[in-house]
């Protein structure tokens, strides 16, 4: 990973799930220990040894003085985010670039807060980065040079797939569709295993078939991706069979998934236009 230096470095405020994912994918895509700060009043050292000494802190005291980063990244909860911009500012600058992977704090919100006329990304990932297999959506304001916005990319493309957002306004939905979307899926999991234990299986037995029905189906859509979901659909299900009798309730013109699902991302959807205040 290029572009970064001893005085030209990556700073990371906050070392939870998502910052710890981010560190370990830059640190095995080639990032050099001594080019990386993290902080963290949480966490310890140990949780990322290939840091190099003196490179987790605690605090923005403990950092060099006069250390002007290439880019920070706030990987903090939504909730903090104004005590913790004016703490990122005195290593910024206008070569700087800022992302955040805060749910619903606007690019607005991070010029405000940290002052500088620097390149400000906002990106949305999901849960499954920790694990590498996430998405992130990734936006900013019109005119960030190419190199920022190829950097911004390849910052998050550590943790996952990356897809660019051309209008901030979309963003609330990119959290409805992916960043809540997990959660969808593993209630979906519950629901079939419910609905197996309704039949008569016993419930370890039902939750079995159910996460492994996910987990394959994902595989298989992964695997096969130059073939289409519904193409995929289709292969499974034989001209009145059981898998069509399922379908023809589930896809019903006003009471089935399509319209559950739109529903659902658009309560999530309001809820994030709401947070954004």
């Amino acid at each position: 990973m290029q572009g970064f230096s001893a005085d030209k470095p990556l700073l990371l405020m906050g070392c939870g799930h998502m910052g710890h994912a981010l560190a370990m994918g830059w640190l095995r895509a080639g990032l050099a220990p001594e080019h990386l700060y993290v902080i963290d009043p949480g966490a310890e050292p140990s949780c990322l040894p290939a840091v190099a000494e003196g490179h987790f802190v605690k605090n923005t005291g403990a950092l060099p003085r006069g250390l002007k980063a290439r880019v920070i990244l706030i990987a903090v909860k939504p909730q903090v985010m104004g005590g913790i911009l004016p703490l990122a500012a005195p290593f910024a600058h206008d070569g700087t670039l800022i992302i955040s992977v805060a749910a619903g704090v606007s690019l607005q919100v991070l010029e405000d807060g940290i002052g500088v006329d620097a390149s400000y990304v906002r990106a949305m990932p999901n849960t499954p980065a920790a694990i590498g297999a996430g998405i992130t959506g990734l936006t900013a304001r019109v005119g960030i040079s190419d190199e920022d916005k190829a950097l911004a990319r390849e910052l998050l493309h550590a943790v996952g797939e990356t897809v660019w957002i051309a209008d901030e306004v979309d963003m609330n939905a990119v959290t409805a569709v992916s960043g809540s979307g997990p959660a969808y899926v593993f209630h979906l999991v519950e629901c079939m295993a419910h609905a197996g234990a309704e039949l008569g299986l016993d419930v370890s037995t039902s939750m079995q078939l159910a996460r492994q029905t996910i987990i394959g189906a994902a595989r298989l859509m992964d695997e096969e991706s130059e073939v289409s979901v519904a193409e995929l659909r289709r292969r499974v299900t034989s001209p009145g069979g059981t898998t069509e009798a399922a379908l023809k309730v589930l896809r019903h013109p006003d009471k089935g998934l399509v319209d559950l699902m739109v529903r659902a991302v658009t309560a999530a959807k309001a809820r994030g236009e709401e947070l954004d205040g």
